[in-house]
């Protein structure tokens, strides 16, 4: 006999999709569509975490990789669930960017996180995810890659 909680158990993975507009108030429905579909599997925690950091990633997108294109240009975001982790990709129209060489600069910055006046987001998201990557993809795009353990 199958235990119950098997039987009503999903089928991992679990992928979720969202287009909106470049403009700041998109954020309030990505975080909603990220809350609708990860508070059933996340602990609270991570849940958090990961809302800071999807905040973090999608301001960026709107501030800076689209700041010279219109509100009209897409911004695609993917949730992928597992049963013991997530990820979170974030497609943007920018100019590449080297974030790990920025993250190295960063590091090496002799100002706390909390004295930058920029650049802090990208810490935030480090030190919230397990894996950060911005990858140029083969369409002409760039990919913000979140990803979490739980």
């Amino acid at each position: 006999m199958v235990p119950s909680e098997v039987l009503n158990s999903p089928s991992f993975p679990l992928q979720f999709h969202l287009q909106v507009r470049t403009e700041l108030a998109a954020l309030i429905p990505v975080l909603q569509w990220f809350e609708s579909h990860g508070r059933s599997f996340l602990p609270d925690s991570v849940l958090w975490q990961c809302k800071v950091a999807l905040a973090e990633g999608f301001t960026n997108t709107v501030r800076y990789a689209h700041q010279h294109l219109p509100p009209t240009t897409p911004i695609n975001l993917e949730l992928t669930l597992q049963s013991h982790s997530l990820e979170i990709r974030i497609w943007d129209h920018g100019q590449p960017f080297d974030l790990q060489a920025k993250l190295d600069s960063l590091q090496q910055h002799p100002l706390a996180p909390l004295e930058m006046e920029s650049d802090r987001g990208l810490l935030f998201m480090r030190s919230l995810t397990d894996t950060l990557q911005y990858i140029r993809t083969g369409e002409g795009r760039n990919c913000l890659i979140l990803q979490k353990s739980f």
